[in-house]
């Protein structure tokens, strides 16, 4: 038994200190001292103060940090295992990857021109990496339209999406520049609006959609 630190966690308890924090400032366990000082009564005034100090400004954040600081981490652990699950992607799986993204995001309606549309450059650099790797689409029939907004620099915005598609500049059509309406908070999730890839490849469009349409059969 820790002789010393039970004669000193009395004293403190005697003196009206709190479990949690006597086992803070001797370094033990709560566990121990609520042992060693599970006879000594607190006074009302002492409960009084404890309850107080429990519901000061100071304590509810102390605790709403420590909730938060605990959540974070249980949702770090799954996150990482998430993400450690994919270690490569196949040819196979980047085409089901493709055709899945294009399903939601492509356009399906002009035929014989392939065009995808979105703002996330990530996904774009997928979708870029499925036609390139696996359709072989010579680099001569990508394009490239930049929709952008009022209050965003143009300019920019074309440079950006010409670094994330490697579509060169000269292959961008005239940027789209829409007049400012959202509020200041909705116009900085889009800082380089968005870009659409297009492809005029009749043979190509034909199979995006034939395969979309095989995706659909397989959902029923």
């Amino acid at each position: 038994m820790k002789v010393d630190e039970k004669k000193k966690a009395i004293l403190l308890r005697k003196k009206g200190e709190s479990i949690k924090e006597i086992a803070r400032v001797l370094g033990v366990s709560k566990g121990s001292v609520s042992l060693w000082v599970r006879d000594i009564l607190l006074t009302k005034q002492q409960r009084s103060i404890l309850t107080a100090r429990g519901f000061s400004k100071d304590a509810i954040e102390k605790r709403r940090l420590n909730r938060i600081g605990k959540t974070d981490k249980r949702h770090a652990i799954v996150f990482d295992a998430a993400k450690d699950s994919i270690q490569e992607i196949s040819s196979r799986e980047l085409w089901l990857i493709a055709v899945a993204l294009y399903w939601g995001e492509g356009g399906k309606t002009r035929k014989g021109l392939v065009r995808i549309s979105n703002s996330d450059p990530d996904l774009l650099r997928m979708i870029m990496r499925f036609f390139r790797e696996v359709e072989g689409v010579p680099e001569e029939k990508f394009r490239c339209h930049v929709h952008t907004f009022s209050h965003l620099n143009a300019k920019k915005a074309e440079k950006y999406w010409s670094q994330i598609t490697h579509i060169p500049l000269t292959r961008f059509y005239k940027t789209y520049v829409k007049q400012s309406t959202a509020t200041q908070q909705k116009r900085d999730t889009t800082p380089y609006g968005t870009a659409q890839i297009y492809i005029c490849d009749t043979a190509l469009y034909l199979k995006m959609m034939g395969w979309i349409g095989r995706l659909r059969e397989l959902s029923l």
